[in-house]
């Protein structure tokens, strides 16, 4: 009999782990259950009771890297699990009374899949030994084996030759021993009798029984009533199947042939006819030694890094237009590393204008040791700058006036890094190093006739901007990583940088960063994204007018108050600052938080246009809110009582979209709120989502 189970929602203690990397088994009384998962970058075992509804311990393995397929001994006081350490997969023992971790296989094969015995003393698995050849790296299917907890010695089970094997499973009464196997080309469950060692076919599925990979597990039985429950994939989607009496279900016998008489594995994949009178073909696929040179012929020599080109960043082309003109700016990055991947560097030139703007990087990173060094050298240019706009009498005819100041900090710097990474997400970072600073100030004026609408004056002015800062800079952060991105952006997870840095020299300030982004996937596929920026430089050295102010409109901080987007007649001077501009003003300072919300989703993906995660291509939707708050010791926070500087909030819609992998485009209407003479603004950026 066969009955379609409806699945089950994801309990929210689940959802405190990285990763949950494997399902699991129930314990010999029901109450608890065990499976593998990734926790602060190491692999665990979590216990879930489910009578009280929480989690009840989580066992930290160091010594592994991943934990796969635990199985809950029969008395309660073990578990079994495939571990893997140092690429490959053995068998490991977990003594819950004793917090003792038992290794019972410790070779080059692949041990899967482990399964208790009723009675505790035997566990069935599945195993590449009987089938790969490792001095031709000839690798064999997955076939069953059996090793004894205490004597460790492992035995071949139901002789299956070149067919695959997997996923076994015991009977209540440890009779029978159920497993998937496709020795006609389609996997379906069969049965051994253990005391005999015969097999016989349990299904017969057009389909097969499938898991989400070749190997995973599709097939459990149930300790106490021997239910058994297997997986099907159907319909664009995989389907639970039950049978409440496996062992009353007759199938025809299978007769496997002997390892070494030449069975291999049908495949439903092959034209007819299967059995071919000419094998020629057929053998000397099989024949993994032919053609291969003798052993003696390779010559042994110390590995030596050469770097080569491995990878071209995404280029970037940015086209845009102002009031004052046009402008074109694009860029790329290259990437080389040696075989290994333990040196690595990367190269990065970014155009953004003219020359004076840009963007150029060269760094180098040696992997070698878990001690990880680097160097890198850039020069980053920032701009800023205001808006000024009235009427005057050029030539004997009234004009309008526009004049634009802008103002460039370019930053050179050279250091070097050490890293050390606690876990595959975390690490520690310090960088130490030297940084110039030049300054540049351009005044362009533009004047149009009242009269014919003509340009009439077209000038550009340098102005003195003091002389070059030359300072010291030490940092130290703590970094943690361990989003899941999707085609534009990540999708699940959190990231977080904590950073400080002491400079010294011409000024002398710290700089503190405080960087946390978390990603939650409440109902697939929706996303909602959070982010808290803050950065900010403390100190005497701090608010040198010398140093460029930190702005809030920067991409990828708050939408609708990009440099390009502001006008001079929204400004607006007050009695105090006839020369500033309050709402372009407001953006800058010394110090800044930042804090975006956002809800995305992949727009043919939700509407069900074609197939997987993104549907027919990868195109996302946004629906955001921004806000920030820039401040210094002049102009202190109004949310702290006594300041006169107010946050700025923006929100809209937008759309993200994977160009063909070259680029991450974002085309946002952005409504910003603090700006009284905007209204909705479109943006339009060329960047990954925060």
């Amino acid at each position: 009999m066969q009955r379609q189970i409806t699945k089950t929602a994801v309990d929210p203690h689940f959802q405190s782990l990285e990763f949950i990397e494997s399902a699991g088994t129930w314990s010999p009384d029901g109450t608890r259950f065990v499976f593998a998962g990734i926790s602060k970058g190491q692999p665990v075992l979590v216990l879930y009771n489910v009578d009280r509804n929480r989690r009840e311990r989580e066992i930290r393995v160091k010594e592994l890297g991943q934990i796969l397929n635990p199985s809950w001994s029969p008395d309660g006081h073990s578990i079994a699990f495939t571990g893997l350490a140092g690429g490959l997969t053995d068998l490991y023992v977990f003594d819950l009374r004793s917090d003792q971790l038992q290794r019972l296989t410790n070779d080059e094969f692949a041990d899967l899949q482990p399964a208790w015995s009723p009675d505790g003393k035997t566990l069935a698995f599945a195993t590449d030994r009987f089938n790969t050849q490792l001095a031709t790296l000839k690798l064999g299917p997955t076939t069953l084996g059996m090793i004894d907890v205490s004597s460790r010695r492992i035995t071949r089970v139901a002789d299956a030759g070149e067919v695959r094997q997997l996923n076994p499973q015991w009977s209540p009464d440890g009779a029978s021993l159920y497993f998937l196997s496709n020795p006609d080309g389609i996997t379906n469950v069969y049965r051994m009798a253990v005391a005999t060692g015969q097999v016989s076919q349990v299904t017969d599925l057009f389909t097969g029984v499938s898991g989400i990979t070749q190997t995973s597990p599709a097939l459990s039985i149930a300790q106490r009533s021997g239910r058994l429950m297997y997986s099907v994939f159907r319909s664009n989607g995989y389907e639970l199947y039950a049978i409440e009496a496996p062992g009353s279900v007759a199938g025809p016998a299978v007769a496997y042939r002997p390892y070494g008489q030449g069975q291999a594995a049908a495949s439903a994949a092959v034209l007819p006819p299967l059995q071919r009178t000419d094998k020629a073909l057929v053998g000397l696929l099989t024949n993994p030694t032919r053609g291969l040179p003798a052993e003696t012929d390779f010559a042994a020599r110390p590995y030596r890094a050469g770097l080569s080109l491995t990878y071209v960043g995404q280029p970037s082309l940015a086209v845009g237009s102002t009031q004052f003109g046009t402008f074109i700016g694009g860029g790329a990055s290259l990437y080389f590393s040696d075989l290994l991947g333990n040196h690595n560097l990367v190269t990065g030139l970014n155009v953004q204008g003219s020359l004076k703007d840009v963007n150029a990087l060269v760094g180098y990173q040696n992997l070698t040791h878990r001690l990880n060094w680097g160097a890198v050298a850039q020069q980053t240019p920032y701009v800023t700058g205001g808006f000024v706009e009235g009427t005057t009498t050029i030539d004997g005819q009234p004009a309008l006036v526009d004049q634009q100041l802008l103002e460039r900090q370019t930053n050179r710097d050279i250091y070097g890094i050490l890293s050390y990474p606690f876990s595959q997400v975390q690490r520690i970072e310090f960088q130490a190093g030297f940084s110039n600073i030049s300054f540049d100030r351009e005044l362009r004026t533009r004047a149009f006739s009242f009269n014919t609408g003509d340009q009439i004056l077209d000038d550009k002015v340098d102005l003195p901007a003091g002389s070059d800062i030359n300072i010291g800079v030490a940092t130290a952060a703590l970094v943690y990583d361990n989003s899941l991105s999707g085609a534009t952006g990540p999708i699940v997870g959190q990231r977080y940088r904590f950073e400080v840095s002491p400079t010294t020299g011409s000024l002398s300030y710290v700089g503190v960063l405080g960087d946390f982004r978390k990603y939650f996937l409440p109902v697939r596929p929706f996303t909602f994204a959070t982010r808290v920026m803050h950065y900010g430089r403390y100190g005497e050295g701090g608010e040198s007018t010398r140093l460029q102010p930190l702005f809030l409109g920067y991409p990828g901080l708050i939408r609708g108050y990009s440099y390009g987007s502001f006008s001079a007649s929204e400004c607006m001077p007050t009695a105090e600052d006839p020369n500033g501009c309050p709402v372009f003003d407001q953006l800058l300072g010394s110090r800044m938080i930042v804090a975006n919300a956002e809800l995305r989703f992949p727009l043919f993906g939700a509407l069900g246009i074609g197939s997987g995660y993104y549907g027919a291509f990868p195109i996302e939707f946004t629906v955001f809110g921004d806000g920030g708050l820039a401040w210094d010791t002049q102009h202190e926070p109004s949310v702290l009582g006594s300041g006169v500087r107010d946050p700025v909030f923006s929100a809209g819609a937008g759309l993200r979209i994977n160009l063909l992998g070259f680029a991450i485009a974002e085309l946002d209407l952005v409504r910003p709120f603090d700006r009284p003479g905007k209204g909705w603004v479109w943006q339009f950026e060329l960047q990954p989502a925060f």
